[in-house]
């Protein structure tokens, strides 16, 4: 008998098996495609660099050379602008111009804070009166278009001119151009997490002021002054002094206490 042939065919690799989610909806296929476009990249905040920390002890020296010779440069100008405003307030309601206010600084020291009068003589009574217009949570009080400011306090305070007299507490040490701002209660009201705030010297102006933002809870004031301790330095104090009457600056974006921010790039199209 002769022998018997039988075809072999040849082996075919077994077929790819593709997911159904992927086979039955091409959109998933393309948004897939898309994603693998972008790359995702972690920022932080640019109050957070590396740059800004203080290194040294100098830091304070340095800050405090700093206020004296701002504050030396800037008071005999600053001087007749106060002495005009006095006479305005003066004339304009009953009552003293300059007032001395209790504030908070440094290790929960109380201290008497300059300010031109912006409100009528009696604030503090009618505080009682205009309690339940309070938008702030204790023990913070503050009314949109409060009733007890007089018509030219209203202009003082749009122009920052009642805190002009401040610069003679910078030059006794009180108070620092750039800080927290001071707090009115006493540091009894602070809770745990709050004291980090009373650890440096209170300033003029501060990170939350350059941010321009609209909150006016002491808790959302108080966590960008938190984020200015952790990263002070004399580059941050600088950016911040600059900016401080231009809330339109690059830097009043991400003012945040989160780690970082994500930023996509395009990293490619599509193939």
């Amino acid at each position: 008998m002769g022998a018997i042939s039988i075809p072999v065919q040849p082996l075919r690799p077994a077929p790819r098996r593709v997911p159904r989610a992927v086979a039955f909806y091409p959109a998933r296929r393309e948004a897939e495609q898309r994603i693998r476009r972008f790359s995702i990249v972690r920022t932080r905040p640019w109050y957070e660099s590396a740059s800004n920390r203080a290194t040294s002890r100098s830091y304070e020296w340095c800050k405090r050379t700093i206020d004296i010779v701002v504050s030396l440069t800037v008071l005999p100008f600053a001087l007749p602008v106060i002495a005009l405003c006095m006479l305005w307030v003066k004339l304009d309601s009953d009552g003293p111009a300059l007032m001395r206010q209790l504030r908070t600084g440094k290790g929960g020291r109380r201290f008497a804070m300059l300010k031109l009068r912006t409100m009528v003589k009696n604030a503090d009574e009618l505080r009682e009166k205009y309690a339940h217009l309070n938008e702030c949570s204790y023990p913070d009080f503050k009314i949109t278009n409060d009733p007890r400011i007089t018509c030219c306090g209203r202009i003082l305070r749009k122009l920052s001119l009642d805190e002009l007299p401040q610069l003679l507490n910078v030059l006794r040490g009180d108070m620092t151009l750039v800080g927290p701002r001071p707090t009115s209660f006493g540091p009894e009201k602070y809770r745990l997490w709050h004291t980090p705030g009373l650890e440096v010297t209170p300033g003029l102006t501060g990170l939350w002021q350059v941010s321009g933002r609209a909150e006016v809870d002491f808790d959302d004031r108080l966590r960008p002054d938190i984020a200015y301790i952790r990263n002070r330095g004399l580059w941050l104090d600088i950016q911040i002094l600059f900016y401080s009457g231009d809330f339109s600056s690059p830097f009043t974006q991400d003012l945040t206490l989160n780690p970082g921010t994500l930023q996509i790039i395009d990293v490619g199209g599509l193939r």
